[in-house]
């Protein structure tokens, strides 16, 4: 066994939500014919190589479009492969159980998918459950090349005491669907309100509590140990040092029985499924399975850049004290947030108490800064708002460039209450029904020329068609 350890990538504050929007529209949904049922499966990219994601316990293809993160992370391992993903028996859209579940069924279900997508040969990437992609590789050396397991136990079991794990298995039963295992699978993102709540009706969709329950006794019963040291495919094993749900010690064991396995642990907390689009863990797996690894060159675009300040927040912060300050910021951060979904903003990160945004169309960018400074007022809070349009480069979740450079200029001269732009955001925006009154000309330190600045009009209304929403959007 050949171990190395790696260090988690930095990630933006809220890349969760930034992640925008997906460039590629979701597969269709097809159905492969495995005796009497119909296991639903999808494909995505080109390949080859041909791989396969098993992750677990649930799955559920068509919500898993809804969270934008996990699209992004299909989408890294669609960049490299003909990704294949399927709802197992008895979860998602795939026909439901007729009996206890058990290893020789689902892999009787992944052939099947196998034959309809006419693969010879896969790589199978297992997650937090290895009990199916492990058992295939063993069995069926000719059709696996390779084998990825990540966060996974020999045993299967997230606790191995047999008092505790009948306790796991009750707390299935009687709270599946309530969104309560997010801080075992995604302890990183318990304080996500729209992934919880994502993950709250994708736990519901996926299956009943009591299939859930079968599902996971089934793999907390699976002891793998007779079975992973007659693997004989290249494997490598991916985990999490800090993994709340499955101790590094297993991921440890895993490997150590696996012939030739390489280990590599990595630096988080977080089960879930989908290795990160941004973390390195998804390089290391696309050298891995196709032996070389793509160099990524940022995307450029042109994008409206709003930064948001709060004014004054250490002294409030101090007269208020820690609980108080806290609650006043989530309010701070639930209504920005809202702003930004209702004119089509795309969040980037948070820096410090302010926000960094960016919009294709200036017109919603300038108009989302009005009502954050409004909204925030009613709440007793100062805030300040810088804008401008420029070429941006976007990788990796995260924005650069000079454009950005001098959005967070133009923030920093912004007054109390204040939207400032550039010159560039007040011309782009001429006929919107906005005013403003210039601001005379600045040097922004760190950014060559000098530039006119303007301020928002206090009063400037636009109508919703103007700002590029429809009626509805009003609130």
């Amino acid at each position: 066994m050949k171990k190395i350890a790696l260090h988690e990538a930095p990630k933006a504050t809220v890349r969760a939500q930034l992640e925008s929007v997906s460039v590629v529209a979701p597969p269709p949904t097809r159905y492969a014919r495995s005796g009497d049922a119909r296991i639903a499966f999808q494909v995505l990219g080109g390949g080859p190589p041909d791989v396969v994601f098993v992750g677990g316990p649930g799955s559920h293809l068509d919500l898993q479009w809804e969270d934008p993160q996990t699209v992004r992370d299909k989408e890294r391992l669609a960049s490299f492969s003909r990704l294949i993903t399927f709802d197992r028996r008895g979860t998602g859209l795939s026909d439901p159980l007729d009996g206890p579940p058990n290893l020789d069924l689902q892999m009787d279900d992944l052939d099947a998918v196998l034959a309809e997508v006419g693969a010879e040969k896969v790589a199978l990437i297992g997650a937090v459950e290895a009990g199916l992609c492990a058992m295939y590789a063993a069995t069926h050396p000719g059709r696996v090349s390779a084998l990825v397991l990540i966060n996974v136990s020999v045993t299967g079991g997230v606790v191995r005491d047999e008092e505790r794990r009948q306790t796991m298995l009750d707390l299935i039963e009687n709270h599946w669907g309530e969104g309560a295992f997010v801080s075992l699978f995604a302890p990183t993102r318990a304080h996500d309100e729209r992934f919880v709540e994502w993950w709250t009706r994708f736990e519901r969709a996926c299956m009943s509590p009591s299939t859930a329950r079968q599902l996971v006794d089934l793999n907390q019963r699976t002891d793998l140990s007779g079975v992973l040291p007659a693997i004989r495919v290249p494997t490598l094993v991916l985990h999490r040092r800090d993994n709340v749900l499955v101790p590094i010690e297993d991921g440890r064991e895993a490997a150590a029985l696996i012939p030739g396995a390489r280990l590599i642990e990595a630096e988080g907390t977080d089960a879930y499924n989908w290795p990160g689009a941004d973390d390195p863990e998804s390089d290391l797996i696309e050298e891995f399975l196709t032996g070389r690894r793509s160099q990524r060159a940022p995307e450029r675009t042109l994008a409206t850049v709003l930064f948001t300040d709060l004014v004054g927040s250490t002294d409030r912060a101090a007269r208020l004290g820690d609980s108080a300050w806290r609650r006043l910021l989530e309010d701070h951060n639930a209504l920005v947030r809202d702003c930004l979904e209702r004119f089509r903003g795309r969040e980037v990160k948070t820096l410090g108490d302010g926000f960094v945004a960016t919009f294709d169309g200036p017109t919603r960018a300038v108009r989302c800064a009005q009502e954050i400074v409004g909204g925030l007022d009613t709440l007793g809070l100062a805030t300040r708002c810088g804008l401008h349009t420029g070429e941006c480069e976007l990788f990796n979740g995260d924005i650069s460039g000079i454009a950005v450079h001098i959005g967070e200029r133009v923030c920093e001269l912004a007054g109390e209450h204040e939207v400032l732009v550039s010159s560039t955001v007040k011309d782009l925006v001429v006929g919107s029904a906005l005013g403003f009154e210039d601001r005379g000309v600045h040097q922004l330190r760190g950014v060559p020329g000098e530039w006119r600045l303007y301020a928002l009009r206090s009063g400037s209304r636009p109508s919703a068609e103007s700002a590029g929403l429809q009626p509805a959007a009003r609130q």
